[in-house]
């Protein structure tokens, strides 16, 4: 594996006991549930302490690879310029990946690369890497809203002018809901609360007879500080794309990144909130890439 710089790389069991052993015990449905919690909160708790407590955190993650690897390797190739969680985290099953280094059936090579030859590749420093397939993976572009060029009674959407309304609506565009999962968690958390708040506001909706719904800035939002769609993350691929994503304000006007904040937010908080402007068929403009009166929904 050839990386241009480390990352953080976390042993986990491949298996969850607990959760393995509550589906003997428990119902499939409160198993789930129990287990879900579980898995939910000791994560969150987690990428708190690295908010919190970074250095200690850095330190006990290096510590743990440094227990599997030793210190020479793990100083060369496993320690990070960057705090965890200010970039994604590599999670490894049952330390697959330290055996295999230990075995000697996989090495680790870091720095940059100077050039591709018949044979691999040579490092910048002279190291020749020797290789029968190559697969790259890096040089990642974000494309935003899947790269859809949406436009409204004609005119285009530049959506870095919007503000994201719970992290899945935008200000002053109607009829739509686009799920974008977590960076810090399991993407389906997001996705699922997503989902089932476009299912409440479409029953809403259904039984107030309303066809359009628009977030809408309110006087009180005018002026309110603003952010990049997501914050705290300084992956570069990440930095390089904000300035074409929607912004971030104050309540509701947030794309949290939080589960347990997010509950709040979307799961519990009120439909009609005094944000989102309801009006029957014909009453108000659709995005042209929509023509019926349901949301559309980009994943």
């Amino acid at each position: 594996m050839v990386q241009r710089s480390p990352t953080y790389v976390v042993s986990r069991p491949a298996e969850d006991k607990i959760a393995n052993t509550l589906r003997k015990l428990l119902p499939e449905k409160w198993a789930y549930a129990i287990t879900r919690l579980k898995n939910t909160t000791l994560s969150g708790y987690f990428y708190r302490q690295t908010r919190s407590q970074p250095a200690k955190t850095k330190a006990q993650l290096l510590g743990m690879a440094t227990a599997n690897l030793g210190e020479e390797m793990v100083k060369a190739h496993f320690t990070p310029s960057y705090n965890p969680w200010d970039q994604r985290m590599c999670l490894i099953p049952d330390g697959d990946l330290y055996q295999s280094i230990n075995e000697g059936s996989a090495e680790v090579v870091t720095g940059d690369i100077e050039t591709w030859t018949e044979e691999g590749l040579v490092m910048k420093d002279g190291t020749e890497v020797t290789a029968d397939i190559i697969v790259t993976a890096t040089g990642i572009n974000l494309t935003v809203m899947s790269g859809i060029a949406f436009d409204l009674d004609g005119q285009a959407v530049n959506f870095p002018d919007t503000f994201t309304y719970k992290g899945m609506m935008y200000s002053g565009l109607p009829n739509m809901a686009h799920t974008f999962g977590y960076i810090n968690a399991s993407w389906t958390l997001r996705a699922d609360l997503t989902a089932e708040y476009v299912c409440r506001l479409l029953n809403h909706m259904t039984g107030q007879q309303q066809a359009v719904v628009t977030p809408t800035l309110r006087a009180e939002d005018a002026g309110m500080p603003t952010g990049d769609w997501i914050q705290d993350f300084s992956a570069g691929y990440m930095r390089r794309m904000m300035h074409l994503f929607p912004k971030q304000g104050r309540d509701p006007w947030r794309n949290t990144q939080d589960y347990k904040l997010d509950k709040k937010m979307i799961r519990q908080a009120p439909i009609e909130d005094g944000v989102l402007v309801f009006a029957e068929a014909g009453a108000a403009n659709t995005a042209a890439v929509d023509d019926s009166p349901a949301l559309t929904k980009v994943a």
